[in-house]
């Protein structure tokens, strides 16, 4: 539920503020590297364009509903798509662009931008987003990789102290032309941001880099070394386009020369869409917390479609989720659409009065903090991706190599192909592999627990009771891939399970071959509603296993509690078998020890009876981790529980020791002894403080001479006990080869 208005004002500002401290420098640079191809005197143009990009779309989205602390401002997915399209309009051999001019240029452009708008609110309104959710990451990887590699290339001539904007590939092969002092000063802001958690853990990186880097360069200045570094971002000057393309839109439909430009502004608009929903979405996710209503992917594509579409009618480019800026916000405290409207009032003053202030900031200074943030969007999943194709064999290592492939084909694409064609290949390979990875669900198998029971024993109260109610207990074994779309999937598959009474979900993630972090995060919001609706949750998870390192990683199991984790399904089912009896049982069994005329092998003794038997009995106690017998020793007694709990192992040559089943008060074993005095089958170890009673082989044959009516009566029970245990196993067999 989203927070009450009002409520949290102090706090909402602080955040609010802060994220705009965040978001101010993120949106000029990338601003600032969408109209690169223009050249140096545009650099304040793209700087302006993306603070009305992050003003525009903020203000949209409130106005249409949106009542989260997310903010928004330029991607560098979008943004990376811009830069190259543009580049691609200026150096294109088109005759009607080479005559056309810059302003008939950005003209196309901003048509573009805004095609692009109202096709991302169409994808929201025809549902599409529910689709597009499901895009495969390696494809995304590829097209993220490069725009992070580009984006920091970009930044090499500023940081090189030039003061004209050059290529990187001029930088690389010019390096005599590099100003020392200005690489050192943008080496002291890199260093600043990327440790500033150790120098201050209350100001956001970006902001501190920033500074510190700003400090440096204008000290340096006054100590007469401005020679020596870069310059500054600039003002705006009066021979540029005006920021205000709504005035032009109309000529371009009615300019006979650009007409044949229209493929190339559709095509370009529906690229430009498809990138900034898959963006837009997988962002929701990343920035949602635990507790937060699910996202609703149409109503995010609408809202985005419509703010973009408006930033492009007054010279805004694209815009998205910002990561960095919405944790900020949630950070100091931004909790409702209050610190988002504090955040664009601030970026409105900054572009609209105090943009002459911020012109002065050092072009080195902001591309050192740019560099950062892009070597942080490097897909961290491509280089585990490597990583693993190293030390897997066979059909995993293949199908690893076939994801690796698909990184770099889109990766190749998008830098020597025509950016829009490549958005375009990139869908199509996006679609096969889609239905190739999709066309199975994650789930594997799903049971309840009335018939499928715990391998530990029960009384006859106990069993009773599960068996009536052990359809509350939901067992989930998943296979197969965990990440952003079969997650999304899991989810709703989940939410339809549970729509039957459920009071334990087990979630058996033995069988997950990958987990990412969006996948991850699922898990976190299975729990948060599964404890609205009182519903308790297990994970099974195998010791030293990939998915167990990946969710310590993603610091999931931070937030499961340790006795909700389980090495096996057995052990989960039995700890909601216990939480089940707690809540449907009129009274627990006593902890201490219990009598023994309520054990269920005394079925129908009458008190003389019992008497006659117990004197035949011997009380046995065991400490925890005690050894009541071990596998392969000669059998001689039976044994009544009357306290704790033992279980049965078969020890493996591996080492590894097997449960077969755990006894509890009321219940029998070693039953075949007094039969047949064959060798134990099995080693039997006390999990606890553990009381019983045993009937020795010798007892059991003195009471058939002296009472065979107790004897048989006894045997009668032991039978019966035997024969609702084939029973249950028999349904358990049944239920799983279903």
């Amino acid at each position: 539920m989203p927070h009450p208005w009002g409520l949290n004002v102090r706090n909402d500002v602080i955040g609010g503020l802060v994220s705009a401290a965040v978001a101010i420098p993120l949106a000029m640079g990338y601003g600032m590297f969408a109209f690169v191809s223009l050249g140096d005197k545009y650099f304040a143009y793209g700087a302006l364009a993306g603070l009305c990009t992050a003003f525009s779309v903020a203000i949209v989205s409130v106005l249409l509903g949106d009542r989260t602390p997310t903010v928004y401002a330029p991607r560098i997915n979008s943004t990376f798509f811009l830069g190259a399209l543009l580049y691609g309009l200026v150096h294109s051999e088109m005759a009607v662009l080479n005559t056309a001019g810059i302003a008939s240029i950005l003209l196309v452009f901003f048509s573009t931008v805004l095609l692009g708008g109202i096709f991302q609110a169409l994808f929201g309104l025809v549902k599409v987003g529910t689709v597009i959710r499901f895009a495969p990451h390696p494809v995304f990887a590829g097209f993220q990789n490069t725009a992070a590699a580009l984006l920091f290339l970009v930044q090499l001539a500023n940081v090189s102290g030039f003061d004209e904007a050059k290529p990187f590939t001029f930088v690389l092969s010019h390096p005599d032309a590099i100003k020392p002092l200005s690489v050192f000063v943008a080496a002291l802001t890199f260093a600043a941001m990327w440790n500033a958690r150790r120098i201050s853990s209350r100001i956001p990186p970006l902001v501190l880099g920033l500074a510190i880097g700003t400090a440096v360069y204008y000290v340096l200045r006054a100590l007469g070394l401005g020679d020596h570094l870069g310059p500054i971002i600039g003002n705006v000057t009066d021979n540029m386009l005006s920021a205000t393309p709504w005035k032009n839109f109309g000529d371009l439909a009615h300019t006979t020369t650009l007409l044949a430009l229209w493929p190339t502004v559709v095509g370009g608009g529906l690229a430009l869409a498809i990138i900034a929903s898959i963006d837009a979405l997988l962002c929701a996710k990343l920035v949602s917390q635990p507790g937060d209503a699910r996202v609703d992917a149409d109503r995010l594509l609408v809202r985005l479609g419509l703010g973009n579409f408006t930033a492009a009618w007054f010279g805004g480019i694209t815009s998205g989720i910002n990561i960095g800026p919405s944790l900020a916000n949630r950070a100091f405290g931004g909790r409702t659409a209050l610190s988002v409207l504090v955040n664009a009032a601030t970026i409105l003053l900054a572009f609209t009065v105090l943009f002459p202030v911020l012109a002065h900031l050092p072009r080195v200074v902001l591309s050192a903090v740019i560099m950062v943030v892009a070597i942080q969007h490097f897909d961290p999943w491509t280089t585990k991706l490597i990583q693993r194709i190293k030390t897997s064999t066979g059909g995993q290592q293949r199908s690893l190599m076939l994801d690796l492939l698909v990184v770099v084909l889109v990766a190749v694409l998008s830098i020597t192909v025509n950016i829009v064609l490549a958005v375009f290949l990139g869908t199509a390979i996006a679609v096969m592999l889609f239905v190739v990875r999709m066309s199975r669900s994650i789930v594997r198998r799903t049971y309840r627990c009335h018939v499928i029971s715990s391998r530990r024993s029960r009384d006859a109260r106990e069993t009773s009771a599960l068996e009536q109610n052990g359809h509350c207990i939901l067992v989930v074994e998943l296979q197969g891939a965990l990440f952003f779309g079969t997650g999304e999937r899991l989810i709703d598959e989940i939410a339809s399970a549970t729509r039957q009474e459920t009071r334990s979900l087990i979630l058996d993630l033995r069988r997950i071959s990958e987990i990412d972090s969006t996948g991850a995060r699922i898990l976190l919001d299975i729990q948060t509603d599964l404890v609205r609706k009182g519903c308790h949750l297990g994970l099974v998870l195998a010791n030293r296993s990939e998915s167990i390192s990946r969710l310590k990683d993603f610091g999931v199991l931070e937030k499961i509690p340790t006795n909700q984790i389980f090495e096996d399904v057995d052990r989960a089912i039995e700890w909601a078998e216990d939480n089940l009896l707690r809540d449907v049982l009129d009274e627990p069994l006593p902890a201490e020890e219990m009598p023994l005329d309520q054990s269920g092998i005394l079925y129908n003794f009458d008190p003389d009876e019992i008497a006659a038997l117990k004197a035949r009995l011997t009380r046995v106690a065991h400490p925890k981790g005690g050894v009541i017998f071990r596998q392969g020793d000669s059998g001689t007694d039976l044994f009544i529980v009357t306290r704790g709990t033992a279980s049965a192992y078969i020890h493996q040559p591996t080492g590894r020791d097997i449960r077969l089943v755990t006894f509890a008060p009321g219940t029998v074993f070693g039953e075949l002894a007094i039969l047949d005095a064959g060798p134990r089958s099995a080693s039997i170890i006390a999990d606890d403080d553990f009381v019983s009673y045993a009937l020795s082989q010798a007892q059991f044959a003195a009471l058939s001479r002296e009472a065979p009516a107790i004897a048989i009566k006894l045997l009668a029970n032991l039978g019966r006990e035997l024969s609702g245990r084939l029973r249950r196993a028999d349904w358990m067999i049944n239920e799983l080869e279903m």
